[in-house]
This record gives structure tokens, sequence and C-alpha cells, in this order.
């Protein structure tokens, strides 16, 4: 057999992520052709996903009852806890108790959290959010302009966090009320498989201490646009856009939010001291992005100065987003020190899922939105079940979208990754 590589990749940029594939052939009038039988995709799903109610918040209740049944999420996956409501914060002392009975009830499938209340929002000095991913813990606070304990998971392959790192990212459905939680999660619903063709807007403001991470965007922009359609804006407001996929931006507070239409699955958040603080109106918080139509969003809930790493890296939650995890990891993966920052919206949403295939006289296509960069070894057997003998590699650079095997005869084939691919110099 043989192989042919993809006669245009283009190696500009990595971001790796683990992935297997799984191609099956069988028989159809001459000459036979292969075809798809299995993928196992990126992305965790309902069964990975433990949501946390408090039994003492009716809001709470309601809205795990409705994510339960929109989602699928397993019985055993609802985790039911206690403590009173509607204030900003827990002590470190009540989480401490709260997260052991969590920890107790917990199914060892389970790989993140989702949250069904707005508050509290804070326990102690960290984010509710990274407090039950992590525990609560020290080393993820600050309470002067100092760098914190930065995630493993950021900016990583792992497709369970739970296995690989023994922590578990954790969303808070927070909305301004119960029905805006609805439509959050009915957006994040209906954007599964969308593959939608947005655009990604970096806004440039005034603010200069604001404004820290404008200075990546540039790169951001060339390395993305192959990919998906990037515009850097310079003003302190977008205005009258009908296709915002992406937004990011850094204000005190956005102005114009309602003049835009978002997509479904769309991420925006802006970079600010406390837009994660929920309960007070000193500056814009991230329940209006969710209020205006976003399906995630990010603001922190302790003063973090302006440490670009306490905020979502652009293009690295476009790349995991793109390639298909879902909004919880992809949004996790982009902040490297998050001990601060609370992470809001419908974990599961998962707009760019699915590699397609096509199989037509004796060739075999794959493509995504963005295949996972990655050296893999291309296996075939004659069965299922196999053997499977190598019999070519493929090196899938940063920004494919297709990959090609010329003269391939009936087969299982399975693509088992080896590496990342070398950094684009």
């Amino acid at each position: 057999m043989t192989l042919r590589m993809p006669r245009r990749l283009k190696a500009t940029g990595q971001c790796a992520i683990a992935a297997a594939w799984l191609l099956h052939a069988t028989a159809f009038a001459a000459p036979p052709l292969p075809v798809l039988a299995d993928f196992p995709q990126p992305g965790l799903g309902p069964a990975q996903l433990g949501v946390i109610v408090n039994d003492d918040d009716p809001d709470s209740v309601a809205i795990a009852a409705y994510y339960r049944e929109k989602r699928g999420i397993p019985a055993a996956n609802l985790i039911h806890v206690r403590f009173r409501p509607a204030r900003p914060a827990l002590t470190r002392a009540e989480f401490v108790d709260i997260k052991r009975l969590v920890d107790r009830k917990t199914p060892t499938s389970v790989q993140a959290y989702a949250l069904t209340w707005t508050q509290p929002y804070r326990v102690d000095c960290m984010s509710i959010t990274s407090a039950f991913a992590f525990g609560f813990n020290l080393a993820y606070c600050a309470s002067t302009c100092k760098p914190t304990r930065p995630s493993p998971y950021f900016n990583s392959n792992a497709a369970r966090p739970w296995t690989t790192y023994r922590m578990r990212p954790t969303m808070s459905l927070a909305a301004p009320s119960v029905a805006d939680a609805k439509k959050l999660i009915d957006r994040g619903v209906a954007a599964d498989g969308s593959d939608p063709s947005g655009t990604a807007y970096l806004v440039s403001t005034s603010d200069k201490n604001r404004n820290v991470r404008a200075a990546g965007y540039p790169a951001v922009r060339a390395l993305m646009q192959p990919v998906f359609s990037t515009e850097i804006v310079e003003a302190n407001a977008l205005e009258n856009k009908s296709d915002v996929m992406f937004y990011f931006t850094g204000l005190p507070r956005v102005p114009m939010l309602d003049s835009n239409r978002f997509l479904p699955g769309a991420i925006a958040d802006h970079l600010t001291s406390l837009g994660g603080v929920l309960s007070w109106g000193g500056q814009m918080t991230s329940l209006a992005w969710v209020g205006a139509g976003a399906t995630g969003s990010y603001g922190t809930v302790v003063e973090p100065c302006n440490f670009a790493a306490k905020f979502p890296v652009p293009g690295v939650v476009m790349a995991h987003y793109l390639q298909g995890e879902s909004l919880i990891e992809a949004y996790w993966k982009s902040v490297q020190m998050p001990g601060q920052g609370l992470f809001i919206g419908e974990p599961l949403a998962r707009p760019f899922a699915g590699v397609r295939h096509r199989a037509r006289s004796g060739e075999l296509t794959l493509s995504a939105r963005l295949l996972p960069p990655g050296l893999y070894d291309v296996q075939a057997a004659p069965s299922l079940v196999g053997p499977y003998r190598n019999v070519g590699r493929v090196a899938v650079a940063w920004g494919t979208r297709e990959i090609r095997l010329d003269h391939v005869p009936p087969a299982y084939y399975r693509f088992e990754r080896r590496a990342d691919p070398a950094p684009a110099r």
C-alpha cells in the first residue's frame, strides 16, 4: 500500500491534542472503498461531567434539573450539597467541608464539574471554579501584584484532566436569572457540531493598563486567519457585528454589547480587575456577556493586577476550541494562572466537533475545521480487532484541515499520535 502525504501542509504554529482515529473499510461494488466506522472525538461529554447542585437554593435546583434534561447528564453525576445561598463568598472552612462531601460523591468517571448557581462565586481568596478544580490552596491566591501557581492543564493536550492531573476543571452556569441560565444552556446545546463561520474579534482599546493582551494580537491573527476569520479592531467597542464567535477586549465596561449578535457557542471576555465579582456594580461583570448572548466568559474575583497570564490567551482558547474540544476544556487550557479567575458558561458546548471522511476511487480523505497537529503512525488491519501493522506515517502541521491518503486498499485503519510537530520557525 502506498501512502501519499498531503501536498499542502503548512507548519505555522503548534497546539497539540492527543487523538486516535479509527477508519473502517467495508465492501461495496467494485472497487471496494474504505469507510469511517468509528472516531473517538476530542471533547468531554455528559458522562464525564459532574453537576453540583445546592439543594438550599431553588434557582440552583431548577437550573440543575433543566441542564440534566437538556444534556442527558447521568443521575449518578448529580452531586447534592447544602449551604446558605445568595452571598458572594464561602469561607475556607465551609468550602473544605463541602469539597470533602463532593469528592466522596463524585463518580471516578467524572473529569470536570458544572456549578448551578451564580452566588457564591468566591472561596476566600480563590474563585469558586478554581477552588472546586484544585481544592482550596493559598498557592493559587495573591494579595498583592504577584503571580500565582500555574495550572498544569494550561495549553496541554490532556483529554482527561482528572485522570492526568488529578484536577477537575469547573465552570459555573451563572446567569442574571434562571430564565437566562436556560437560554445559556440552550445556546450551548445549539452550538454542538454547528461548525460556524463567524469571526474572532480582537479588540484593542485605549485603556493602556487593560489592553495588555493586544500586544499578541498580530501573532494571533497571523496564526488563526488561515483557519478562522480573525480581525483586529482598534476601538473601545465592537458595534453592529452579526457574526461574533470570539470577542476579546480590555476595558472596565464594554459598551454596545447589545448591538452585536453572538453565535451559539461564542466566547467573550474583558480583561479588567473584577469582572468575576458578580454582585458588584463597580465594573461590568462577566454576566453582561452572558446576557448579551455569549456562551462562555471569564472574570477575576480578586484583584489580579494586569498579569496577562491570569486571563485567557486568545490564540490558545481558539486553537483548542477549533480542534473540537468542549468549551470548558478550551477555556481552562487558555489560562496559565486561573486561581483568581471565574469561568462561566455552558461547559459542554462544542461547535467545532467532528472529523469528516470521504472515500472515493481508492483515495481516503479526512477533514476538519482544524486537525490536531502531531506525528501520527498509520496502522492497518484486515479486521476491526486486528492485528494492526504500521503502514506509514503522517506529519500533521499547524493549520492543516485535510489529510489525503492515496491508493488505499480496503482495510481497517487507525491513526496513533506519536509526538507533537516541531515548532514553526
